[in-house]
């Protein structure tokens, strides 16, 4: 007893010194103000939206500054970084993926800071290396993005992006020789490799203005056919609608490069859908879709028909068969008619279908023949998730992975002919998983909507309210949150930590009626939800506010920050990343506009402009006490500029009464997430967690 007295006692003096230390730069202000509908609105940190400017770039040293000095103190930093490091370090495969008659797989040896693809003849030939993004660049900040191997499987295009920007240029290869061609592409964003012969099409932005790379509005986006061999300049225009600005467009050929479908959206949900018979020269581009009230995506085609997936008149989306030549819905035959579950993915593998279907936010496979006879449940080995179907529609073998909060990515080779699975890789951990938990429960929110949420911890852990517990929530987009694993968390398990994951309304775990549900005039119920998952963690004994921290990113860091706004009695800490914090604003920045669809403009209306100015991360913190509270954000992200964070800090630091921390962690060559260096996930996770264990005062194992 008397050695844990002075163990506290120890805590508790290093943080009295580190908050009598921590002194937060001086951000000045400024007298800007807007005026929506009569309203005048101050905005006394405009001035950090140029993150380009000499002062802003000072302002993020000084953060910095501040952040680190106060990280660098806490005496257990470097022992979680290390054991952060040592369960990270093991193998990492992805599901084989099959181009032209060669197999193609990512695998990083354990620490790697990007994953390396290899190329094996067949799946048993011995694999080797055909692209290794660790040397785009020195410090692994040049990642791989997407990538495609053309259909007679001599050629491989690829994109990168530099520094975690959502800009991307596109190479070409060789994939008999590995040799890399002339070919460069650039100014990509959004944008897939769908091939068709020896080009390809994909969409691109026209050029930003130079040093307006990271902020400027994504508009004008058009749809390119490139034929390889030549410059970019040549490229032909196949789609652009000029009196349409705001909306940007996809491009997909069918796996038999048949058809080209177009899809053109002007938000994050619901697409129009035109389609062009490429194997005939004198086809017209036909609309299957002229409206944005649904969700259309054409999983291939079989022989003249498209099998689309579509929530046209099913909340829960069904697949239907379309005729090109006669579109109309009453036309429509359905394969797999909407169901009481979710319709999540579906892919056409040895002339069968594989459906994933979601049940109260878990996978659950099955096999179908064209017509839509059910086949089998294919059987999974817990609550989880399953990603894939990888495979050629004519070919009889298939790969799918499964992952779930305690099971590293299982890949699983697929007979499609006999229905059966086996085990093709699985990770070797060093980490005794069998030794923890996942159980689902449901419980009410405000209003008596029933939730789901997952709960992770070891196996006989002990209920007193005094556990470590890290709450999770996104809430948005139609995202779904299913269960996945994560090294990162075992930090907390291992530390007798509790993990629990929301499954709040704006999410897609229940189909597009949830998901509209916690849009837009509706957002609070997105907070309510969270809310009520923190309580009912408190009232069963799992944690207490003094142990409790939130979560989230992007969409989840602009709950973080409405929810700690609205109930800081709650938690003890916060971790609010990559957030979007000022509701009025963000449809100014890059593809900020199509964002407009779930959360709805201050331009709209007065009263979409009072709903958001009532919720706005940014400008509803008030002078009161906060959790201590660790924004992160980096200065490449492109999707949510990090000018978000640095004005809601700013107001944070003004505002907060008391002495829990209140930081921003900035990181550099990073954006939004992708593409991320391992080096620098370790060093960030390590922080994280190095924040939330000295704030609720428990010392780690280590």
């Amino acid at each position: 007893m008397l050695k844990e007295i002075i163990l506290i006692a120890g805590i508790l003096f290093t943080q009295n010194i580190l908050y009598a230390q921590l002194e937060y730069p001086e951000t000045k202000k400024e007298g800007v103000v807007d005026e929506y509908f009569g309203v005048r609105v101050p905005d006394p940190y405009r001035w950090l939206e140029d993150d380009n400017a000499e002062d802003v770039k000072k302002w993020v040293e000084k953060q910095n500054e501040v952040t680190f000095s106060y990280l660098e103190k806490i005496p257990y930093r470097e022992k979680i970084k290390n054991r952060y490091a040592e369960l990270y370090n093991y193998p990492k495969y992805s599901a084989p993926f099959k181009g032209g008659e060669k197999y193609f797989f990512f695998k990083n040896d354990g620490l790697q800071n990007q994953s390396v693809l290899y190329i094996q003849e067949d799946l048993n030939a011995d694999p080797e290396v055909f692209l290794d993004p660790n040397k785009f660049s020195a410090d692994g900040t040049i990642s791989l993005t997407t990538y495609a191997v053309s259909k007679d499987g001599k050629y491989f295009a690829y994109g990168t992006a530099s520094g975690g920007s959502d800009w991307n240029e596109f190479f070409v290869m060789e994939v008999e020789t590995k040799k890399k061609l002339d070919d460069h592409l650039k100014w990509i964003k959004f944008s897939g490799i769908s091939w068709k012969d020896d080009g390809f099409y994909y969409s691109r932005f026209p050029e930003p203005k130079a040093g307006e790379e990271l902020q400027s509005k994504n508009e004008n986006g058009k749809i390119y056919y490139h034929q390889l061999g030549t410059p970019q300049s040549e490229d032909i225009l196949i789609y652009e609608e000029p009196k349409n600005p705001a909306r940007y467009f996809w491009a997909q050929t069918t796996e038999d490069e048949r058809f080209l479908l177009i899809y053109i959206m002007q938000g994050t949900n619901n697409n129009s859908l035109k389609v062009k018979d490429i194997s005939d020269p004198d086809s017209k581009l036909i609309t299957l879709v002229d409206n944005f009230e649904n969700n259309y995506s054409v999983i291939d085609n079989l022989d003249d028909k498209l099998l689309t997936q579509t929530d046209k008149n099913a909340s829960n989306y069904r697949l239907v068969l379309v005729d090109p030549q006669n579109p109309s819905e009453k036309n429509w035959k359905n394969i797999l008619p909407e169901k009481e579950n979710v319709l999540e993915n579906v892919s056409v593998i040895g002339r069968k279908i594989a459906a994933i279907y979601l049940q109260d936010a878990s996978s659950h496979v099955y096999l179908y023949e064209p017509g839509g006879t059910l086949i089998k449940e294919i059987n999974l080995p817990a609550i989880g998730s399953v990603s894939g179907f990888s495979g050629k529609r004519d070919e009889n073998i298939a790969f799918y992975t499964f992952t779930s909060f305690t099971y590293p990515s299982l890949i699983y080779k697929f007979d499609v002919a006999k229905g059966e699975s086996t085990v093709f890789r699985e990770p070797e951990i060093k980490f005794d998983l069998s030794s923890y938990e996942t159980k689902q429960i449901f419980y009410k929110s405000k209003d008596g909507t029933k939730v789901p949420m997952f709960i992770v911890h070891k196996k006989g852990i002990e209920m007193t309210g005094k556990n470590p517990a890290l709450l999770y929530g996104y809430g948005g987009f139609n995202s779904s949150e299913t269960p996945y694993f994560s090294t990162s968390r075992l930090i907390l398990l291992e530390n007798g930590g509790v993990y629990a994951v929301a499954n709040i309304r704006g999410g897609g775990e229940y189909g597009e009626k949830w998901h509209e549900s916690g849009t837009k005039m509706k957002k609070q119920n997105v907070f309510d939800d969270f809310i009520a998952a923190a309580e009912y963690l408190i009232n069963e004994d799992y944690t207490s506010p003094d142990y409790l921290a939130c979560q989230g990113g992007s969409n989840g860091g602009l709950l973080v920050g409405a929810v700690i706004n609205q109930r800081p009695d709650l938690f003890k800490v916060a971790f609010p990343a990559v957030g979007v914090m000022d509701m009025l604003r963000f449809h100014k920045f890059t593809i900020g506009y199509a964002w407009v669809s779930d959360y709805g403009s201050s331009e709209d209306s007065a009263e979409m402009f009072n709903y958001l100015y009532g919720y706005s991360p940014f400008h509803n913190i008030i002078e009161q006490e906060y959790p201590a509270t660790l924004v992160t954000t980096a200065d490449h992200d492109d999707r949510v500029v990090p000018a978000h964070s640095f004005k809601y800090i700013a107001a944070l630091q003004e505002k907060h009464q008391g002495e829990n921390p209140v930081l921003i962690r900035i990181e550099t060559r990073a954006g939004h997430g992708a593409g991320k260096p391992t080096s620098k996930i370790i060093e960030e996770q390590a922080d994280i967690w190095s924040f939330f264990f000295y704030n609720i005062g428990v010392k780690p194992v280590y």
